[in-house]
């Protein structure tokens, strides 16, 4: 039979040879699949990035006592949170400066709630009904209590401008004490800022010098514990503690260290009377070696037990008593 030129061919059974086995890429596959907040075009993956971008905008800090700090560039405060409503309506009842108050959608009232509201009526302080999610934004997920006070920047002098000017103001007689500072060196607990602030206020002090780092701020619970006082006293940001202390020796003012070791005893200080800045140091460490080397004297305080040390807030507050003493007696 006449097959018209055509080839006959015998197909075998069984399985084939394809294409699977002509390379080892093909094999391979495309892996796991990703997770849905992975994938550009999935709802999830802008969510992610909103939050993300939310995050690098607020920072992030340390929360401690109710309050939350939000840090900006090079690690600096630029905005604080108040969280809680014990934390929020004794904030507002030592008048510290708030930028709004915000309250929960439906909150639950009760006594502190309903004075939070009444304070802030009071004094002007916008009242923001906000929902549960942003509150928990707001306060990288704090325990709020459906309350959130927003705290401003404080907005920090410069240390040098600070001592110039009550230098001109005392020489001009605009300022009846001679120029009275407290700088601290290396504290870091925000009650013990506040502590000296309210000293320093009480004793007639012009400021306080805080160095830029690893130094405390005015946080909440700085200005709560002095008690508004940090409204009347400037807090003054130094770049370099040591060089600022530099600086005020060229502009006449006596740098004073405290310590326990100390060449001259408090009641026998003979500078009282002059332009004085005291230093203080953390309570665990004390001065820095830098920091005592650019004292012009170093002062401790008489006790009775060589066993005991006085907390540094306290030692501010013994140390301006006696400088202010001294001022009225002489």
């Amino acid at each position: 039979m006449a097959n018209n030129g055509r080839r006959s061919v015998k197909m075998k059974k069984g399985p084939t040879v394809g294409t699977g086995g002509h390379g080892r890429k093909a094999l391979e596959g495309k892996g796991p699949t990703p997770k849905a907040e992975d994938r550009p075009y999935h709802k999830a993956h802008k969510s992610k990035q909103l939050a993300e971008r939310s995050a690098a905008k607020r920072g992030t800090g340390a929360r401690s006592a109710g309050a939350g700090a939000r840090s900006g560039p090079k690690g600096r405060a630029t905005e604080e949170v108040v969280t809680g409503r014990n934390s929020v309506v004794e904030a507002l009842r030592a008048g510290i400066p708030a930028k709004a108050l915000h309250v929960a959608i439906r909150i639950e009232m009760d006594d502190r709630v309903k004075e939070s509201l009444k304070l802030a009526a009071e004094r002007g302080i916008p009242l923001l009904e906000t929902g549960k999610p942003e509150l928990d934004r707001m306060t990288d997920d704090a325990i709020h209590q459906g309350l959130v006070l927003q705290i401003p920047p404080y907005e920090y002098q410069d240390a040098y401008e600070l001592a110039e000017e009550t230098i001109e103001g005392w020489k001009k007689g605009h300022i009846a004490n001679a120029p009275l500072f407290v700088a601290l060196d290396g504290i870091t607990d925000p009650r013990n800022l506040g502590a000296i602030i309210r000293s320093v206020s009480a004793f007639s002090g012009h400021g306080v010098i805080v160095p830029e780092r690893r130094s405390v701020g005015v946080t909440a619970s700085a200005w709560k514990t002095s008690a508004g006082a940090a409204v009347r006293v400037p807090v003054a940001r130094a770049a370099n503690l040591n060089s600022t202390l530099k600086a005020f020796k060229n502009m006449g003012i006596f740098v004073l260290g405290l310590d326990g070791d100390g060449d001259v005893s408090l009641p026998d200080l003979a500078l009282a009377t002059e332009p004085v800045c005291i230093v203080v140091g953390s309570e665990g460490k004390g001065l820095s070696r830098l920091v005592r080397e650019n004292c012009d004297q170093i002062v401790s305080i008489p006790i009775d037990s060589a066993m005991e040390s006085l907390n540094a807030s306290m030692a501010v507050g013994i140390s301006l008593y006696e400088i202010s003493r001294q001022r009225v007696t002489k």
